[in-house]
């Protein structure tokens, strides 16, 4: 029997109508309609501070940090939907990222939450470049973080007019390009989780 991979879906960006957001929510359905068991979060429910290593030394790594952590590990893959700012990642996003990176241990077991997990990346703006730098920026961090990010990407342009009444992608081409996205995190998180199973 094929192995129902399990999808952490999230946006990099907590405003409420964000493109993003919008995004990921295409993201969850189609998913979920290719058989994945999906969780979508909201970064809005995991506050941090900003990462600062003396902040790190004095207190640890935030609970909020270890929570996400802990969902990750659970999840065989995640799916990030991000906007972009100034060309780039956005900070509540790479601040997200890096403090995840900083979990070590769990109930003092050694742990890695993203280390060799899988990865599918969505993108969004305003403006017609889609947010195409932002998400070549996010996947060199995600593989600094030894993650796994597959090649076929989502990027969204001009979000104001992409989405239907139903918060569907008014585009076909968008349809098709989040169908190959969802069918490559699936097949690829479910090869991973059967390897590490074997």
């Amino acid at each position: 029997m094929a192995v129902i991979p399990k999808i952490l879906v999230f946006a990099g960006s907590v405003r409420s109508g964000a493109y993003s957001g919008r995004t990921a929510d295409v993201a969850q359905k189609e998913l979920a309609m290719q058989g994945a068991e999906v969780t979508r979060i909201s970064l809005a429910d995991y506050p941090l501070p900003i990462m600062d290593e003396d902040l790190e030394k004095e207190k640890g790594v935030p609970e909020n940090a270890q929570k996400l952590g802990r969902l990750i590990v659970a999840h065989d893959g995640l799916l990030i939907a991000t906007p972009e700012y100034n060309g780039s990642i956005p900070p509540l996003l790479k601040n997200t990222i890096d403090w995840v990176s900083r979990v070590r241990r769990d109930g003092g077991r050694p742990v890695r939450p993203l280390a060799g997990k899988v990865a599918g990346l969505c993108s969004s703006s305003n403006g017609r470049f889609a947010g195409i730098r932002c998400i070549n920026h996010l996947r060199a961090v995600l593989v600094r973080c030894q993650m796994e990010v597959v090649t076929p990407e989502c990027s969204v342009p001009e979000g104001g007019d992409a989405f239907d009444e139903d918060g569907n992608f008014r585009d076909e081409r968008l349809h098709k390009s989040m169908e190959h996205l969802c069918r490559t995190l699936i097949e690829t998180s479910r090869m991973l989780s059967t390897r590490i199973e074997a």
